[in-house]
């Protein structure tokens, strides 16, 4: 069946989490943040070191990402904090996350008397802010409501092979059930983008699809540095990958088969259905940080070399092709499809056994990433620090 147990939101999204969000507007709100997430266990914090000497497009991205996260679904409440004089305002930022319909309150760390009572009255908030959430329920809910986020990284031969096939398949499930899939990281279209373009719903999205992978290019290239030096990466190339091409090609299977309907900028909340692609780096973090604040309830990363990324309010499953990788690294593995491999499983096996794991964490299922606390966040930067 294609529902799963959600929180309906006043929105009319759904979450397959129910946190209590903890957001700072600079790096000078972190300890406040940090302090309150301490004492107040059940609330998450979502620190990170910008805010502070950011302009224009660089500033507006900044905080579109943390607007976005506290708009998720996933995110029941929120505090925001500040110290009071960063460029990212906490009121205004307060208010943009509030027309959703959740509680969100605010803390300034110059106004309460510094960084002791801002944490006690942080602390305060935090605690009837939880107390507010654990009345709620989850509810039977539609796979049309869920957007997923679709990554790789620590990429080997496998990934092409296998993982990222049983992705392609689970993408085009959701999708066809009409949920939305995000599909990530422009440098890793490079060299495949053209297969996309073709893909397209209109010329118009062939063609801005195009201008994301060119636009990528040239920024690179402005800092006297070849994209192909640095991609494939070490790792994917003791891995088994050889050329950009061939990392790419087993990068656009992640998004299935079907039309790709829209092209979105970074952590540009996503409200259009089916097949989407927005222009993120190549960084798992950052990546998956853009598409979690462009409204992805849960991302779907493949790894053939293993790594453990997480992300402070998506749960982020694991899935490897790689047999070694399922065993060296059991502890952080959500799903094991190297059966396709060694002839035991078909992709379309695999993809049932992920789709069906993707309905258990959407009800409530822990992933590894979370078990361990994995709550990496980092927001892609886009201009210089003044």
């Amino acid at each position: 069946m294609n529902t799963f147990l959600g929180y309906p939101r006043p929105d009319g999204r759904v979450g397959v989490r129910n946190h209590v969000a903890i957001i700072t507007c600079s790096m000078y709100a972190n300890r406040v943040a940090e302090a309150v997430g301490h004492l107040v266990p059940q609330a998450i914090p979502i620190m990170h070191h910008l805010g502070i000497g950011q302009h224009g497009l660089d500033l507006a991205q900044t905080t579109r990402t943390l607007i976005g996260m506290g708009i998720n679904p996933n995110v029941g409440a929120c505090l925001v904090i500040s110290m009071g004089n960063e460029s990212i305002d906490a009121e205004t930022l307060a208010h943009n996350i509030s027309k959703t319909g959740k509680p969100v309150e605010t803390v300034k760390i110059m106004a309460r008397g510094g960084t002791s009572a801002a944490t006690r009255q942080g602390c305060l908030i935090t605690k009837e802010l939880v107390q507010k959430l654990s009345t709620c329920n989850r509810e039977p809910c539609l796979m049309a409501d869920l957007v997923i986020g679709l990554e790789c990284g620590g990429s080997d031969f496998t990934s092409g092979l296998a993982s990222n096939p049983t992705l392609g398949e689970v993408t085009d499930r959701v999708v066809h059930a009409g949920g939305t899939a995000i599909l990530s990281e422009t440098t890793e279209l490079i060299g495949a983008e053209h297969i996309l373009a073709r893909r397209s719903v209109s010329p118009v999205v062939a063609e801005h699809l195009t201008q994301i992978v060119q636009r990528y290019e040239a920024r690179v290239q402005a800092t006297g540095f070849d994209m192909r030096d640095g991609n494939p990466s070490p790792g994917n190339i003791a891995g088994g990958l050889t050329t950009i091409e061939e990392k790419s090609l087993g990068c656009v299977v992640k998004g299935g088969t079907t039309s790709v309907m829209k092209v979105m900028e970074y952590a540009e909340l996503v409200s259009q259905k089916g097949l989407v692609v927005m222009d993120t780096p190549g960084n798992d973090v950052e990546s998956v940080t853009g598409m979690v604040a462009g409204g992805a309830q849960i991302v779907l990363f493949t790894t053939g070399r293993g790594t453990p990324t997480g992300n402070p309010v998506a749960p982020v499953i694991k899935i490897t092709g790689n047999n070694h990788t399922a065993k060296n690294m059991a502890t952080n593995i959500d799903v094991d499809v190297s059966g396709i491999l060694t002839g035991d499983m078909t992709t379309t096996e695999a993809g049932e056994k992920l789709y069906r794991f993707l309905q258990e964490v959407a009800s409530g299922t822990l992933v590894k990433a979370e078990e361990h606390g994995n709550r990496e966040f980092a927001i892609h930067r886009i201009g210089m620090t003044l």
